[in-house]
């Protein structure tokens, strides 16, 4: 039903539409602009809520010389960062052939070393040791800080592979 009027002028009733139309327009965009949210910086500002889901990845370790010390440090920090960006939903292998190895030598009578790893053990991540790399370089497990013989796998290069056919992500830094 037309208003008073609206019979008399025709374009009265258009020019009303015409109206709200943009008075909506204006204040849906101004209650808009109201509502958004103050900038991000990613230098300092989590991610998002969800942004990384659960994750399972295995990294290669096969030394990192001619420093393999400040290597391992490194590789170390590297797995530490990945468990604390995804708020720990990781699942994480590291699998140590050639001069990767060496890690665990060094831990023997290197504290920070040795403690690194058992920080990274008490939060799940799981180390693997070559067995050939064993065999080639005359080293049983208990010559390697905190090596049991469930920790021995028979390739490290096919264990790699094998774990990536499980779906485990492949990362060597």
């Amino acid at each position: 039903m037309s208003e008073p009027g609206e019979r008399d002028h025709p374009s009265v009733g258009s020019r009303h539409r015409l109206a709200v139309i943009v008075l909506s327009i204006v204040l849906g965009s101004s209650s808009g602009l109201a509502l958004a949210a103050p900038p991000v910086d990613p230098m300092t500002s989590p991610p998002p809520a969800g942004y990384y889901v659960f994750q399972k990845v295995v990294y290669q370790n096969d030394g990192g010389g001619p420093d393999d010390h400040a290597y391992f440090q490194r590789f170390l920090r590297n797995i530490s960062a990945h468990i604390e960006a995804t708020d720990g939903k990781v699942e994480i292998r590291v699998v140590s052939f050639a001069a990767g190895v060496k890690l665990f030598q060094m831990a023997k009578t290197d504290p920070a070393l040795a403690g690194d790893l058992d920080r990274l053990r008490g939060k799940g991540v799981r180390f693997m040791i070559c067995r050939n790399t064993l065999k080639g370089m005359g080293w049983l497990p208990a010559d390697l800080y905190g090596v049991q013989g469930a920790d021995i796998v028979p390739s490290g290069v096919a264990e790699l592979a094998r774990l990536q056919g499980l779906g485990y992500v492949y990362i060597h830094p």
